[in-house]
């Protein structure tokens, strides 16, 4: 399906240039509570406050001359988006980023402000992304999906090709899931180099249709309620590459509550100086849950990003 680690490696060459190395910054406050070592993976300080920057760089600098005339179309909860708006700018590629009607005012303003196109379309990420492939197939456009394409997710990981450049052996390694491209790529590449990583995804129970498709053995089509973690919000493409690869690379499937999510946003602000978004928050969110089994690991916790309302915020600190 996806040659790891070479895909990403290759990946990884070409958008060097363009990504932001972000920091592995261990955290003494969450390495005393497992009396371990805790290192938080600060892509939250991505480029576009997001890892999606990762994915958005490697396929465009993947599509050839051709495609890149006939512009690109995706769409995205707002980090998405934003990456790609960034994405098409430096990369002289014009396109259309359609958007669902539940996303927060700020992650479309980002989407804005590097000079993306937006379209208002349905209240889910999936019914976005049908719009967006119905463009592309009336005009021409390249979609760029926010995770099913090998080119996206051996951009997500290369966060897991620079984990791996600032720290080996590995016990656990704690990602937020949505789509799932993200825990796709970074453990995908990871297990490839370090082969007792054990991989621990994160969803809220607000919607966790990766969740409920992994324990059923077969892709569901769910209802999603409202979630400070809208990065992860919403339902999973049919046939989506990464429902396979989840299964294969995802060792323990962890819910959180938004109670739960909340607090991991408060451990970010107030004990990390960090500024973090819901489903940063429930990475952390799904740490703290598991805490008491993981004494004297080495632990990563991926900050995905860090686009968060001030509204939202304040409703939490």
């Amino acid at each position: 399906m996806i040659d790891f680690p070479t895909e990403v490696i290759k990946a990884y060459n070409r958008s060097k240039s363009s990504i932001r190395k972000t920091p592995l910054e261990h955290s003494p406050y969450l390495s005393n509570l497992i009396d371990g070592n805790v290192y938080l993976k600060l892509d939250n300080i991505q480029k576009t406050g997001s890892f999606k920057f990762r994915g958005a760089v490697s396929k465009m600098t993947s599509i050839s001359a051709t495609e890149k005339e006939k512009g690109v179309v995706t769409a995205s909860t707002g980090n998405h988006g934003a990456a790609c708006s960034l994405a098409m700018s430096l990369l002289g590629i014009d396109g259309k980023i359609v958007v669902p009607t539940i996303v927060h005012k700020n992650k479309v303003n980002n989407i804005l402000n590097f000079g993306g196109k937006v379209e208002y379309h349905g209240d889910d990420c999936l019914i976005a992304e049908e719009r967006a492939q119905e463009i592309s197939k009336t005009t021409g456009a390249t979609y760029i999906s926010p995770y099913n394409d090998p080119a996206i997710i051996c951009g997500q990981g290369t966060m897991g090709y620079e984990i791996d450049q600032d720290l080996k052996n590995i016990d656990s390694v704690f990602v937020s899931v949505g789509g799932g491209g993200l825990i796709s790529g970074v453990g995908g590449y990871l297990k490839s180099v370090q082969k007792n990583v054990k991989m621990v995804a994160v969803s809220p129970k607000n919607s966790c249709v990766m969740y409920e498709s992994i324990k059923a053995e077969k892709q569901l089509d769910l209802p999603s309620d409202p979630t400070l973690s809208d990065g992860t919000a919403g339902g999973v493409e049919m046939g989506s590459i990464t429902f396979e690869l989840c299964q294969r690379i995802i060792d323990e499937f962890i819910l959180v509550t938004e109670d739960e999510i909340a607090d991991g946003i408060r451990i970010g602000v107030e004990k990390h100086h960090q500024l973090i978004e819901g489903a940063a928050g429930a990475a952390i969110a799904g740490f703290m849950k598991q805490k008491d089994k993981l004494n004297g690991q080495t632990v990563v916790i991926v900050m995905c990003g860090g686009n968060i309302s001030s509204e939202v915020l304040k409703s939490i600190l």
